[in-house]
């Protein structure tokens, strides 16, 4: 088989160890291609680090990339579970398309019946959001925040050409504040929202399984 016409590498990021168990107990059965969960460590500078250097390894080079983890939602209907599908996100770097989305919208809502998927902007940020600042968030047209997913996204593109999304369980609403991040191991609904994504993230990945031009 010709380079030209191998399959695309999925490369899935997180930020945590946590979340990089749930999808790890998820399995990987039934990916189209090869697949590498990367934990990248928390924050964005930690993420530009890891994407950067993963992404210049000649067998990931060309490879799909979507970030992946826990969020905080910034709409008031927002309740932990739900889940959050980016049309595009946003840093104050730039903004990056994302690729699939309504794909990814359908995929989860088979793989996950019953639970809210929302779809819109999905804006990073260099610390926890609380408050009022959620609110101003909100006021720019954002529907959930991360500190990893724009930079990973970010980084990926200009990396090279690729396709590239993001999907987020909200881990932390307007009404659901979390007080900490430890709180996250508590065994609660996020975690296992998180541990059912694979089966929609592969197939996201077999859709970009065609030959290349």
């Amino acid at each position: 088989m010709s380079a030209q016409t191998a399959p695309v590498p999925l490369l899935i990021a997180c930020a945590l160890g946590i979340e990089q168990f749930a999808l790890r107990a998820g399995g990987r059965g039934g990916a189209g291609g090869p697949v590498t969960v990367l934990r990248t460590g928390m924050g964005p500078a930690a993420a530009e680090r890891a994407v950067t250097r993963v992404l210049a390894d000649p067998a990931l080079r060309d490879a799909a990339v979507l970030a992946t983890g826990f969020c905080a939602g910034l709409a008031q209907d927002m309740h932990p579970g739900d889940l959050v599908v980016a049309e595009e996100t946003r840093d104050p770097r730039g903004t990056t398309p994302c690729v699939g989305t309504e794909l990814l919208v359908q995929e989860l809502a088979r793989a996950l019946p019953g639970r809210t998927v929302h779809t819109g902007p999905l804006t990073g940020s260099d610390h926890v959001v609380r408050g009022p600042e959620r609110s101003a968030l909100r006021a720019t047209g954002a529907i959930a925040v991360d500190m990893e997913s724009a930079v990973t996204l970010l980084s990926a593109v200009r990396a090279g050409e690729r396709p590239v999304a993001a999907v987020r369980v909200v881990v932390d609403a307007p009404e659901h504040e979390l007080v900490r991040i430890g709180t996250v191991r508590g065994g609660i609904s996020a975690f296992r929202v998180l541990r059912s994504v694979l089966p929609a993230f592969f197939e996201w990945h077999r859709s970009l399984l065609l030959p290349r031009r």
